[in-house]
């Protein structure tokens, strides 16, 4: 297994974020879905300059981003976006595309489940197309109740991938697992082969080793279904405002570089702008609890 980590929870250049990591030895990246944000040529240079791969990237699925919308040009729209996160993948070298079907922070259904379902998998099947064409795979990701009322459990997620086709893959968070899974451990090898991303943060949403998960057994169920592929590490601190909190220096009072759209996806994350020094502890947490363990 190798070590990837996402670039969406802090407002910094890319390069930047490609220079810590690289000198903390991660070998991937985790591409934020905003494929309008990239210029390709010049991103592969950076990435060729400070030898970090393009894994995949994960879906934004904020404001209008909906495959079970009711409207077919919303879905419509939803489509075409997933399609251009997965072509920008495709351009980088990467090889997935972790999906969440429904708007992120949207937990009331507008139609029938039936609906839904028949949305979500003709959805996704036009997706898989684009991706099957092109040498990709799609994870269908769970996340927890509070932020979608659709695809909260790694069987559910399998049962949409069942149903979307044989290669259609589930990627699965252990921070959303600790929430929603009966037993974690059982959801990983019941997902088995169909398992093609494994993302990492502990129960609190810091880095892995700064809550109460077992990461030594986590990482011994992944190696038990023979799962050798990337941890791409997610962590989102939440940020503590009282005179408690552990990290004085965690909250950047001046965040530059920092859009509406990403400080709103953040907050709604339960976190905020982080300083850099935060950042690069949570960062290098990261890779020293896992590294022995993979």
């Amino acid at each position: 297994m190798e070590l990837a980590i996402h670039n969406w929870m802090r407002a910094e250049s890319l390069e930047h974020t490609l220079n810590r990591i690289n000198k903390l030895d991660y070998t991937h990246i985790e591409i934020q879905g905003a494929p309008e944000s990239y210029d390709i040529k010049k991103t592969q240079l950076l990435l060729d300059l400070y030898g970090i791969k393009c894994w995949g990237s994960v879906t934004l699925m904020l404001e209008q981003r909906n495959l079970l919308a009711k409207d077919p040009a919303q879905r419509k729209m939803s489509v075409q976006y997933v399609k251009d996160v997965a072509k920008m993948v495709y351009q980088l070298g990467g090889n997935v595309i972790s999906l969440v079907p429904a708007t992120v922070g949207k937990i009331v259904p507008d139609a029938k489940q039936d609906e839904e379902w028949e949305w979500a998998v003709e959805g996704i099947q036009e997706i898989y197309k684009y991706t099957e064409d092109h040498g990709l795979q799609i994870g269908i990701e769970p996340i927890n109740r509070f932020e979608t009322y659709f695809i909260n459990r790694g069987e559910q997620a399998l049962a949409l991938a069942e149903a979307v086709g044989p290669n259609c893959g589930v990627c699965l968070d252990t921070f959303h697992m600790n929430l929603e899974e009966v037993n974690m451990y059982d959801t990983i090898k019941k997902v088995g082969k169909r398992l093609v991303n494994f993302h990492v943060a502990d129960n609190n949403r810091m880095a892995p080793g700064m809550g109460h998960l077992n990461w030594s057994k986590i990482i011994d169920t992944l190696k038990e279904i023979e799962y050798n592929k990337v941890l791409s590490v997610e962590f989102c601190a939440p940020l503590d405002r009282t005179p408690a909190n552990p990290f004085q220096n965690s909250v950047e009072a001046n965040p530059e570089g920092l859009t509406a759209e990403q400080k709103k996806f953040l907050e709604d994350h339960g976190s905020s702008a982080t300083t850099d020094e935060f950042y690069t502890m949570l960062t290098k947490k990261s890779i020293d609890t896992l590294k022995t363990l993979i």
